[in-house]
């Protein structure tokens, strides 16, 4: 798949430490893509990181509303899954993971999106809070930038991920997310589990998947044969 770094973008959501194990909220193996996310971004002009920064009384947080983590309640714009505290603004848990750095992604970014700032509605994608009303304002600038296409990558693929990657949709961008780069949290439901639910929506909007080293590939060319 030929990339085009005028008109693509990276988007490296949520590699936070709070979502890498140790963390308050770790997904198994986020650690681990982040090499490859590094190999990535160097072959894109546009990088944006999307940053999970929430207030401490978030009220996404199991804690304010006295129930148990990954129960769910009602909001006013749906159903909310109830999380551990995590990513508070200012905390060791809500920065870049360190081999983010040590990898080169986060100097090359252009643009760092921080969401679910607001205390009353959480934010699984970087272009819309949970509402699907107010903007992070990542829309807005990749337009700006000319770009068409997105991939995307990060943590996690069943959640913030996979709605970065339907909102890009929605707003008209092509979107890929890359598998091998991103991990799931694979939460169980009445049928199936999270990623099965994310896949479904996916296939609905036409978000398209692929791998890394399929984007990394060289270009094949065809040898042409000199006549007898």
């Amino acid at each position: 798949m030929p990339l085009h770094p005028a008109t693509d973008a990276l988007l490296v959501i949520d590699i936070q430490n709070d979502f890498c194990p140790g963390g308050a909220l770790a997904v198994a193996g986020g650690d681990e893509i982040i090499a490859g996310v590094g190999r990535l971004a160097v072959r894109f002009d546009t990088v944006v990181l999307a940053q999970d920064w929430h207030p401490a009384d978030h009220a996404s947080f199991a804690t304010q509303h006295d129930q148990a983590p990954f129960s769910t309640t009602r909001m006013a714009y749906g159903e909310q899954t109830l999380w551990p505290n995590h990513c508070v603004q200012g905390s060791a848990g809500a920065d870049f993971h360190p081999a983010l750095y040590a990898s080169g992604v986060v100097n090359r970014a252009s643009a760092i999106i921080r969401k679910g700032t607001n205390p009353a509605i959480d934010s699984y994608s970087g272009f819309f809070e949970n509402d699907q009303m107010t903007s992070t304002g990542l829309g807005a600038y990749l337009k700006d930038k000319g770009i068409t296409r997105v991939f995307v990558v990060g943590l996690a693929y069943d959640f913030c991920v996979g709605y970065t990657a339907l909102d890009a949709r929605s707003l008209g961008l092509e979107a890929t997310v890359v598998t091998d780069l991103t991990r799931a949290i694979g939460m169980p439901l009445a049928q199936g589990t999270t990623v099965d639910a994310i896949e479904r929506k996916f296939a609905q909007a036409g978000v398209d998947r692929t791998t890394a080293n399929t984007l990394l590939a060289p270009a094949v060319r065809t040898r042409r044969h000199a006549r007898p």
